[in-house]
C-alpha cells in the first residue's frame, strides 16, 4: 500500500529525515517510536500533503500513485488521513457539517453521489455511541472548547466516518486517561481490516497494549534504525534509547 524510499526531508533548510525506508502493506498496523526531535511526525506530515516540509529526495508510493505529485485534497480522496497530535479549531464551523461534507467529497471521488440525510444521521449517531461522545458534539464548532481527550475522540470519529485505506495517526494518545484511551484504541481496532492499513506515532508502549502492531519501528536522526514486533516496546521502555544510539554508532 504504502512503500517509503530513501526519503529526504528539510525544514526550513534543517534536514529532518536523513534517507528513511518504509513499506506498509494492506492489512497492517505499524508503529513509529522514537526520541523527541528524530522525525516521527514529520514522516507523518509529509505523506498527508501538510505544508512547510521539503522533500529533498526520495520517493513515496501510494497504491502504485506518486505521493508527492498529489495536491492534500487528492491524498484525501484517495483514501489517506491524518489524525493530528494538536488538532486545529475551526470556529463557526459544526461538527456536523464538517463530516457531512468530507464524507460526500469521498463519496463524489468514489462515484458515489451524496449521502442522504436520513442515512447520514443515522450513521453518525451510531459512530457516536460507540465512541462514547454526546450527540451535542455535533452542533458545537469543530474542536472549539474542546478538551484534549475530547479532540481525540473527534479525530477518531471522523476516521470512523471516513474509513480510510490509509489512516495516520499522529500520537493520537497524548494527554489520554486510561479511560480515553481504551474508547480510542476501540476506534483504531474496530477498523482493522485486511484493505486497509494503520501508522502510528507513539512514545508510550501502553497505547500498543491496546492496539497491537505488526510492527514497531524505531526512528532516530531522520532514519528508521530498529524494526521489530510488540516486544521491541517493552524493550525500549525498559532502557529507553541509549543502547540502541550506542548499536547505531
Amino acid at each position: 500500500m504504502l512503500v517509503v524510499k530513501d526519503l529526504h526531508v528539510s525544514v526550513e533548510g534543517k534536514e529532518i529525515l536523513k534517507g528513511l525506508d518504509l513499506t506498509i502493506n494492506k492489512g497492517e498496523v505499524h508503529a513509529i517510536m522514537g526520541p523527541n526531535g528524530a522525525g516521527k511526525s514529520t514522516l507523518s506530515s509529509v505523506i498527508a500533503g501538510k505544508d512547510g516540509y521539503e522533500v529533498t529526495s526520495g520517493t513515496i508510493t501510494y497504491e502504485g500513485e506518486d505521493v508527492l505529485e498529489m495536491e492534500v485534497e487528492e491524498r484525501a480522496r484517495a483514501g489517506m488521513l491524518l489524525g493530528f497530535q494538536y488538532p486545529v479549531e475551526i470556529p463557526g464551523v459544526k461538527n456536523v457539517y464538517l463530516l457531512k461534507a468530507a464524507l460526500n467529497a469521498k463519496r463524489e471521488a468514489e462515484g458515489l453521489g451524496e449521502i442522504p440525510a436520513p442515512e447520514f444521521m443515522k450513521l453518525i449517531r451510531e459512530k457516536l455511541a460507540f465512541m462514547q461522545m454526546d450527540a451535542s458534539f455535533l452542533q458545537r464548532a469543530v474542536n472549539e472548547g474542546f478538551s484534549g481527550g475530547e479532540k481525540k475522540r473527534n479525530e477518531i470519529l471522523q476516521m470512523l466516518v471516513l474509513e480510510p485505506k490509509l489512516a495516520m495517526l499522529d500520537e493520537i494518545d497524548s494527554g489520554l486517561d486510561i479511560d480515553a484511551l481504551k474508547v480510542v484504541a476501540k476506534g483504531v481496532n474496530s477498523l482493522r481490516n485486511e484493505d486497509r492499513a494503520v501508522l502510528m506515532v507513539t512514545h508510550y508502549q501502553r497505547l500498543l497494549e491496546h492496539i497491537v502492531p505488526d510492527q514497531i519501528h524505531v526512528l532516530m536522526d531522520g532514519r528508521i534504525v530498529k524494526s521489530g514486533d510488540k516486544s521491541l516496546a517493552l524493550e525500549l521502555e525498559a532502557q529507553g534509547y541509549d543502547w540502541l544510539q550506542e548499536e547505531t554508532a
